[in-house]
């Protein structure tokens, strides 16, 4: 078997309406589609520009895919040459990564910050659709207004992922702020609440509240450092698939469950990458952040599944999704 095309779609898919009012647009996206000789296609997405990725990412042509060593590629060439053997092989990409440990994988609704009452209706929506958590970028000025009015939308069971991406600075800021939340009761974490140049700051918040404190985090080292400062009691790990992996391991060895963002704001195919992996990480227990379907089109059909605030894991041969080419070619830029 043969690579003969390695093509790139870079693609602008807006998001819901809600979130578009406030932003418009969240990064660029590149799909990468592989083909053979044979008849098979991989798929595989990033964030970037396609000019910026061709050089990159095209000199696997002609090249046997399943003789080449996926790893050592691009994380997006990666993904399609696992898609590509899972294929030859008749087996899930997860079955690559290790054992499965889950069939279904949990995942977050999500805002970018807004005005609260409208972070509310969004609260709503979620859990009309069957999610549990909802992540959202919080700021000190309004976070317990904005908590205190999804509550009243969206009940009391309804879990919120406080994530204010450091801009709560301090710790006294941070501290005076989980006071007045944990009245409200199911606050899931506070996700990087202060400057990260300090891992004592979160390992004092941890001494004063009963709400979880998160690091946003990727490679081994800092998640080791993490833990051996005693600073965190959740993870967030992005990255590489081969880095989440290695990097779970080190949480899990420390009985601190994580989630997932390799993508984030991605499109289906990351996600579904992103599930596969999951589906095999003991730890990995908690709301994930890959969140194809905050967009206003869904580039594989429905194929990725999402029930009750769940990913259903594909258990076809490969990614186990259909690339839709027409919402591709619709939302193409490049």
């Amino acid at each position: 078997m043969k690579i003969t095309n390695v093509e790139l779609y870079e693609v602008e898919i807006p998001p819901i309406a809600p979130i578009a009012k406030y932003n418009p647009k969240f990064y660029d996206i590149t799909l990468t589609r592989v083909t053979t000789d044979e008849g098979l296609t991989g798929w595989g997405e990033c964030q970037g520009r396609k000019a910026d990725l061709e050089a990159r990412f095209t000199t696997c042509i002609g090249a046997d895919p399943l003789a080449m060593d996926p790893f050592t590629q691009p994380d997006p060439i990666t993904c399609a040459l696992l898609d590509i053997a899972g294929q030859a092989w008749g087996i899930p990409v997860h079955r690559f990564f290790g054992a499965q440990v889950r069939d279904r994988v949990p995942v977050s609704y999500w805002s970018c910050h807004m005005d609260p009452v409208d972070t509310a209706a969004e609260a709503e929506v979620g859990a009309r659709l069957g999610f549990t958590n909802h992540k959202l970028k919080a700021r000190p000025w309004d976070i317990v207004e904005t908590v205190r009015l999804m509550k009243q939308a969206a009940g009391p069971g309804y879990s919120v992922g406080v994530d204010p991406n450091t801009l709560f600075e301090q710790p006294s800021v941070a501290a005076r702020l989980a006071g007045e939340l944990e009245p409200f009761g199911t606050i899931a974490n506070f996700e990087d609440p202060v400057l990260k140049d300090n891992l004592d700051w979160f390992r004092l918040l941890r001494e004063k509240t009963w709400i979880p404190i998160a690091l946003h985090l990727g490679a081994p080292a800092g998640v080791l450092a993490a833990l051996k400062a005693e600073a965190v009691d959740q993870i967030n790990l992005g990255g590489s698939a081969l880095q989440v992996r290695r990097s779970a391991a080190l949480a899990e060895a420390a009985n601190v469950p994580i989630w997932v963002q390799m993508g984030g704001l991605c499109l289906g195919v990351l996600a579904a990458y992103s599930v596969h992996l999951q589906a095999t990480l003991p730890n990995a227990t908690l709301p994930c952040d890959e969140l194809p379907f905050m967009r206003v089109a869904d580039v594989c059909a429905g194929s990725l599944a999402v029930e009750a605030g769940h990913f259903v894991v594909p258990q076809q041969p490969g990614l186990g999704i259909e690339v839709d080419l027409d919402v591709v070619e619709k939302y193409r830029v490049a």
